[in-house]
């Protein structure tokens, strides 16, 4: 009995164990939205294309004597780029020169021959008969003169013609004939090609604008929010592939009259400016064209925004530092940040880091953003 109270007297001096310690709120990085003006943007495919593109042909027929460019080189307006033998040109030039000197000589003998009947005529030595007959000769020598200028201006023509020059000032292809080759001349295209040249600045990009992207378009138009790309020049950027941010601008100068019944979309084409040529017809490009007039909006990182299964949210941080999830309707990125239409405030403390540690209703410790994290 001794023992058995010794042992009850020793538990009943044991202290009772401690509560386990709370667990800390876990830190988390916030943010108040950015505050600035905007202007949204639409982003489309487009492809480049020559604002000029000449097929270079023979307009006479013979061999070829020379080439006289460099393949791929920048060509200018007048620039020599084939010759063609000239020397059966040159003969039936100088056969047309003869015949209307010939042609001349005769218009001056019926004209002398004219002059003396009408004289004749005054004093009734020559019948009017005679005179109408002279007249008649005159003017036939006339006519006749008037032909042999036409054949011996179209020799000229030709011995021009045998000399290929440049119509426009662009990058020119390769030449598709070599120096002995017999090339074939015609005036309805079916004389041998020689090869193309197409201008480079500034350059043409198409691209196809879609229905819903163009309706939005015209009700912003009526509403007065944004001018119609028919009647201005709205601008455009375009950024090239392989390349982040847009390094070329211009505007756009035609849209189509009609929708594409098969696609839906609205055929569009934009000026660009390419004065150091280095984009060439057939390169793809990333078109952003002019989408709203300049506006207030909040913006936060794009990486702040969650998913949660149709709608996207924002973790944002209450007063009592507990965590509330925020629909939110979102725009367009803004030089890296997300344009937030709706569901925010301009003072909210926005989890902008450590979103993975946040629980909705739970606290949380947080901290704010260095200067410039919420830019990123």
């Amino acid at each position: 009995m001794l023992a058995l109270a010794a042992a009850l007297a020793a538990c009943s001096e044991q202290k009772p164990p401690q509560a386990a310690a709370a667990t800390p709120a876990p830190p988390v990085t916030v943010a108040q939205p950015v505050k600035r003006t905007v202007t949204d943007w639409d982003e489309f495919t487009g492809r480049f294309e020559a604002v000029e593109e000449v097929q270079v042909r023979a307009r006479v027929g013979g061999y070829v004597t020379s080439v006289e460019f460099q393949d791929g080189a920048i060509v200018h307006q007048g620039d020599l780029l084939y010759v063609i033998d000239p020397r059966p040109f040159e003969a039936v030039a100088a056969q047309a020169e003869g015949q209307l000197a010939d042609a001349k000589a005769k218009i001056e003998l019926a004209k002398r021959e004219f002059d003396r009947a009408a004289t004749l005529n005054k004093t009734e030595a020559v019948s009017d008969s005679i005179v109408d007959q002279r007249r008649q000769a005159l003017q036939s020598a006339e006519a006749a003169a008037i032909q042999a200028e036409g054949i011996q201006k179209a020799a000229k023509l030709n011995v021009e013609f045998t000399h290929v020059l440049a119509p426009i000032t662009g990058r020119v292809s390769r030449h598709l004939v070599s120096a002995g080759n017999l090339v074939q001349g015609s005036d309805t295209g079916a004389s041998t090609l020689l090869t193309s040249i197409v201008t480079l600045d500034p350059i043409y990009i198409y691209f196809d604008m879609d229905e819903a992207t163009y309706q939005k378009n015209s009700r912003l138009w009526f509403e007065g929010k944004r001018p119609s790309s028919r009647d201005t020049p709205n601008p455009v950027q375009v950024t090239l592939t392989g390349e982040t941010k847009p390094s070329h601008e211009g505007t756009v100068n035609f849209l189509d009259n009609r929708l594409d019944v098969s696609t839906g979309t609205l055929r569009s084409r934009a000026l660009i400016k390419n004065t150091d040529l280095s984009i060439l017809p057939g390169q793809f490009g990333r078109v952003r064209l002019i989408g709203s007039s300049p506006y207030e909006a909040l913006l936060i990182p794009d990486a702040a925004v969650a998913t949660d299964q149709s709608r996207k949210i924002v973790f944002v941080v209450k007063p009592d530092d507990t965590v509330e999830a925020r629909a939110v309707v979102l725009g367009p990125l803004d030089d890296g940040l997300r344009v937030i239409r709706e569901g925010l405030k301009a003072d909210d403390r926005v989890i902008v880091d450590g979103i993975q540690r946040a629980r909705v209703g739970a606290k949380v410790s947080p901290h704010p953003a260095a200067a410039g994290d919420s830019k990123s």
